[in-house]
């Protein structure tokens, strides 16, 4: 079974090249570990701090890399207002609401509300772009997905709106956000011939701009610099925001969306078990419940997994093998 489960989930070696595959691996480190770092950050500085950093150094590192590179960017105005859209949706709020629900919730519970992204992602791109049509187990999937974000959330357990449970919400909201621009890039950028390096300059950068004309509003708290915290916001910012991206568009180009995005698998895992070492953190019995439900629902709605119609699928294999 659990041979099975891996072939399910990694992705396929079909490409021979291991610098790829470490650069998978170091997306999901360096992604997983986003959350740890985030958490060590808010200890000297304020959430919006986090964030401005965040984006204003993965802008500048993506731009040095794109100068040296000498990548050419998109003529097109239209094009700038869409990345306008995808830097504000896709950075700068859910970089806020992270790193503001870090105030309040655990960064390894904040790092299994990140994995619901697949999930928002198909629904997004079914109800409101309806740039997919989904199977029936698909939708299973989507269905399994918001179940396990309930019983993460476990609304039963609050009397009154409490920190905790607004942290939750702002993290939903970021991974509600992260699935709009998926589905938005699809249905409004797949198209152009926008290499892989000028998108994630063009995104990023967006955001770093909407966020610096917010730095009288976000960026106003006073704060204490140390060298784990200025070591975090440099690796939340250079590191994850920055590099990161480059090495998730060679893995995309290398082994194709579907492939590339099993990285989702590894995320919450390593954001856990960093929160649960560095941290001491601990979970109730609902997060691992439902963070197992989100896994299955992401399996399904990738096509990895298939529930619906198996039975049929066997009993016709049963049937031909019965008649020769």
């Amino acid at each position: 079974m659990t041979k099975k489960f891996l072939r399910a989930t990694l992705p396929a070696t079909h490409s021979k090249d291991w610098r790829v595959l470490a650069q998978f691996i170091g997306m999901g480190l360096v992604w997983g570990a986003s959350f740890l770092f985030m958490k060590v950050a808010l200890t000297g500085v304020g959430y919006g701090e986090v964030a401005w950093s965040r984006l204003v150094l993965g802008a500048l590192t993506l731009g040095l890399i794109t100068l040296v590179g000498r990548h050419r960017l998109p003529r097109e105005p239209r094009v700038y207002l869409h990345f306008l859209v995808l830097g504000t949706v896709g950075c700068v709020v859910p970089f806020l609401c992270f790193a503001w629900a870090e105030q309040y919730v655990s960064s390894g519970l904040a790092s299994i509300y990140n994995s619901v992204t697949p999930i928002m992602t198909a629904i997004m791109s079914t109800v409101a772009f309806r740039v997919e049509r989904l199977n029936g187990n698909q939708f299973l999937g989507i269905a399994l997905g918001v179940a396990g974000t309930v019983v993460i959330i476990s609304p039963w357990s609050y009397a009154a709106l409490t920190g905790n449970l607004v942290g939750q919400l702002a993290c939903l909201l970021a991974s509600i956000c992260y699935g709009f621009t998926f589905a938005y890039t699809r249905r409004f950028l797949s198209g152009r011939a926008i290499a892989g390096v000028p998108f994630a300059f063009l995104q990023i950068g967006m955001g770093a701009v909407v966020i610096l004309l917010l730095t009288p509003v976000v960026a106003v708290s006073a704060f204490t610099l140390t060298l784990p915290i200025a070591a975090s916001l440099l690796a939340l910012g250079a590191l994850g925001t920055g590099l990161v991206y480059v090495w998730n568009i060679n893995v995309l180009r290398s082994w194709g969306p579907t492939s590339a995005s099993t990285v989702t698998y590894i995320t919450p895992v390593i954001g856990v078990i960093l929160g649960v070492l560095v941290l001491g953190e601990r979970f109730g019995w609902n997060a691992p419940l439902g963070a197992a439900l989100v896994l299955l629902g992401i399996l399904l709605t990738q096509k990895r997994l298939r529930l619906l119609g198996a039975r049929t699928a066997l009993a016709a294999r049963a049937d031909q093998a019965g008649t020769k």
